[in-house]
């Protein structure tokens, strides 16, 4: 005990610092950042990069300024990772999702993939903020969102919505427009949530709101739940002739089918 303390004693007077103090540090400038990140990402949502500000964003948690360009050098740099902090936690909910429930088809893993986003969302309303602040308008900001972060996660979603396209769980159009679709309605609540409250009373974090809206969703785009069957049009080829003397359904409208969401 006596050897081990004095060769602490000794690494310390030859200026290296004992391991434990090391990693004491190491965990203290980690909480350190990780609170910037999460001030900043509630200032760049709420006022925007522009009127964002370094000191503002320190006054949110009680550090001087300096403090925080020691570790994020500019307004860019600090912006960039926010978003990169913002979307790793996305992709950490989909592998646990993902991870929890195997999917056990395409339309399946666009189920939870889109559920995930839609959780994370409703625990951080902020996030579609934060987007809706740069998707405004054409900026250097969004192109490399783009490039670094949304062009990766895309690339995730389409080829399984395609597959669902193949099982006939989606209608035959252009993948990305149903990626959109299902951004919308993931964001629904938190972008809605004030007027809600406004019209309705609602209020956008209150789970039995929050189940009931995702479960519409479900219901809607997915089914019921998985397995369940779902009405689709037909083909042409599946359209049966009307009784002689009855109008065909819905004025000429061909029947629709059920099929296995």
């Amino acid at each position: 005990m006596v050897k081990s303390t004095d060769s602490r004693q000794t690494q310390t007077r030859q200026g290296r610092r004992p391991p434990e103090l090391q990693r004491a540090e190491q965990q203290r400038a980690l909480e350190t950042r990780t609170s910037i990140l999460n001030a900043a990402f509630a200032e760049f949502a709420s006022k925007g990069f522009e009127a964002a500000s370094i000191r503002s964003i320190a006054d949110r948690i009680g550090l001087q300024h300096p403090l925080i360009t020691y570790h994020y050098r500019t307004k860019d740099i600090l912006w960039e990772a926010v978003a990169q902090h913002v979307f790793e936690r996305i992709r950490h909910e989909w592998e646990g999702y993902l991870t929890i429930e195997p999917p056990s088809n395409a339309v399946e893993g666009v189920r939870l993939l889109y559920r995930a986003l839609f959780k994370f969302t409703t625990e951080f309303p902020e996030f579609h903020r934060f987007m809706l602040q740069e998707i405004l308008e054409y900026s250097p900001r969004l192109q490399w969102l783009a490039d670094t972060v949304l062009s990766p996660m895309i690339g995730r979603l389409l080829p399984l919505i395609r597959q669902a396209q193949d099982e006939g769980a989606f209608p035959r159009i252009e993948p990305a427009i149903l990626h959109y679709l299902m951004i919308s309605l993931t964001s629904t609540l938190s972008t809605f949530g004030a007027e809600m409250m406004a019209t309705s009373k609602l209020s956008a974090s209150d789970p039995t709101v929050v189940d009931a809206y995702w479960k519409t969703v479900e219901d809607l785009i997915f089914g019921a739940r998985p397995g369940t069957l779902r009405v689709v049009p037909p083909g042409p080829a599946a359209a049966k002739a009307a009784p002689a003397g009855q109008p065909s359904q819905q004025a000429g409208k061909p029947p629709r089918r059920a099929v296995r969401g």
